[in-house]
């Protein structure tokens, strides 16, 4: 029986196969006994642990991973928000091996790195920076583990068969420990940069930065700020100029991303093709799109929520809204991968700008039965660009960039009750940039007060407008234990087209029946519209509070009788 069941535990016995079609930098295949025998071997080795698949974002915006409030694939739901999760469930299975699998390659090469025969051919000064570069991404993915699953198998050594049969979980405590102490070795080891010639690999900031990261899901505020403050103190980064320009294929290397991933077209390191989220007009199917929760979440231009503000108008709800509105989501009647979108039912044709004529309209739910439930599709990253090479893209996958330093920096320090000008500055940095002025400037809606409530509930709004759709959503409704009310939420959307215009538009209703209700967690709230029957339920969700730490995959409990399956599965 053991024999014929596959345990992601056992990839910590040795080092797997590093043939893969998405290593930007081949090994050249060669053999394990035969690596680290000189600086060229060791770093192709330590390259595999940028393989794009140890570093997947949590919702890519795929049809089955959308986990959080911030997107959906027309009627469908993720495992995740139809609560019904499992030990065998693909997503979390699949996170539990990609992650085993990239620590037992940085265990193999710390163990090598550590030997006689390496040490003899490399200079310690060197070997140093190697084994904080190994132990980085093993801290990284143990971290991904313990937040997803709390107790977890930990090892730091390559293991033998017998061993990975009988080992259990370890305190997720004890791992944490463990991951601090392999971020602190890398913060004292890793370089603060690279030359710009040179590949891209983790720094001295990007260790800070994840350190930063893990410290906040765990609550541990103190490390957390302390963490952030030493990243940003670093004099390394800083807010790219535009915020729309940053998470396009064409940005490459912005002083504001502290760790990414490279793609790259020549080498075939893409994501595509991308149809779910290129409009029907265009040729794709805008299948995957923004929720009216995240639409709704934006704040004024008076830096008030729409419930409360004079300047939001729902017949013109994209006016005088935080410019990352427009950014993350198409605004009506403007253009967008080479046409004019208007969801409008009574937009039968829209223009076509290459040739200015009128065209079909099928991103309008009157021409086009399955175009977007919500009349909401993606902006944030998408440009022209997608159109082309196949519809294939590379841009880069952004693990970590300065703004949500300076976030979470903020966080911690308001959950501290640590709250003064530094906290305030953090915030309104990442708010004055999406307004394109400084800091100082009286253009923008700045944070100027708040007692700890108050600074909670603008900060979760703010990490919401600045960081949607980059799969960080999810974790924090996890962390700040909201997913149990957002997530048992149902989707709306439009009526159906007939409905729609009779109801909505012949009424001057179009677009918003009314204004949702701003909780007091900043998340909007659509129960008083759903009663006036002028929105729809597209979907139910349901959330089950046992998917605040996922399964153990049914594998690893059938082959080791030491192996406890979490609560509620």
């Amino acid at each position: 029986m053991k024999a014929k069941i596959y345990s992601a535990v056992l990839s910590l016995l040795i080092l797997a196969s590093c043939q893969n079609s998405l290593d930007l930098y081949p090994l050249a295949e060669p053999s394990a006994d035969k690596w680290y025998s000189n600086e060229v071997e060791i770093q192709l080795a330590l390259n595999d642990l940028y393989r794009i698949d140890w570093w997947q974002w949590d919702e890519d915006g795929t049809n089955n991973s959308f986990l959080s409030d911030d997107g959906f694939y027309r009627q469908s739901l993720s495992q995740i928000k139809a609560g019904t999760v499992t030990s065998q469930s693909v997503f979390s299975t699949n996170l539990w091996r990609d992650c085993y699998k990239a620590i037992a390659r940085a265990n193999r090469a710390i163990s090598a790195l550590n030997s006689a025969e390496t040490k003899s051919k490399v200079s310690q000064a060197k070997l140093d920076v190697y084994l904080a570069e190994a132990r980085f991404h093993r801290a990284a993915q143990y971290s991904k583990l313990v937040t997803k699953f709390g107790d977890v198998v930990y090892s730091d050594n390559v293991i033998s068969i017998e061993e990975a049969y009988a080992i259990g979980r370890t305190d997720k405590k004890t791992v944490t420990a463990k991951i601090y102490e392999d971020f602190d070795f890398a913060i004292k080891n890793l370089p603060l940069s690279y030359p710009t010639s040179a590949v891209k690999r983790v720094s001295r900031g990007s260790a800070m930065a994840l350190k930063a990261r893990h410290a906040l899901y765990e609550k541990d505020y103190r490390v957390a700020a302390e963490a952030a403050k030493a990243c940003m103190d670093l004099g390394q980064y800083e807010l790219h100029s535009d915020y729309a320009n940053l998470f396009l294929q064409s940005t490459k290397n912005s002083k504001e991303v502290i760790f990414s991933i490279p793609r790259s077209l020549e080498l075939n390191i893409t994501i595509g093709p991308t149809s779910d989220k290129i409009t029907r007009n265009s040729g794709g199917f805008a299948a995957a799109n923004p929720t009216w929760d995240l639409f709704c979440s934006y704040l004024c231009k008076d830096g008030n929520t729409i419930d409360v503000s004079p300047l939001y108008d729902p017949r013109n709800p994209f006016k005088n809204r935080d410019p990352r509105c427009t950014a993350t989501i198409v605004e009506f009647g403007t253009a967008h991968l080479g046409f004019i979108y208007d969801p409008n039912p009574t937009a039968i044709q829209v223009t076509r700008l290459s040739s200015n004529s009128k065209v079909t309209n099928n991103d309008n739910r009157a021409n086009a039965q399955f175009a977007s439930f919500n009349g909401l599709v993606w902006k944030k990253g998408i440009d022209d660009s997608w159109l082309q090479n196949g519809r294939r893209i590379a841009p880069e996958q952004i693990i970590i960039r300065y703004a949500d330093i300076l976030l979470m920096y903020a966080e911690a320090k308001i959950e501290l009750n640590e709250i003064d000008k530094s906290v305030l500055d953090a915030m309104n940095l990442v708010r004055a940039r999406a307004y394109k002025v400084t800091l100082t400037d009286a253009n923008y809606p700045a944070i100027k007060n708040g007692n700890q409530a108050q600074l909670r509930k603008q900060l979760r709004m703010e990490r919401r407008m600045e960081l949607a759709a980059e799969g960080v959503r999810y974790m924090d409704l996890v962390r700040w234990r909201l997913a149990e009310k957002v997530l048992n939420r149902p989707i709306y959307g439009l009526l159906d087209p007939k409905d729609l215009k009779e109801k909505i538009v012949d009424k001057n209703l179009w677009f918003f029946a009314g204004t949702p209700k701003i909780d007091e967690d900043g998340t909007p709230d659509f129960s008083e519209m759903a009663k006036t029957g002028l929105i729809r339920n597209l979907v139910p969700t349901t959330w089950n509070n046992r998917q605040y730490l996922w399964p153990i995959p049914t594998q690893e409990i059938q082959i080791n009788k030491n192996m406890k399956q979490n609560e509620g599965y």
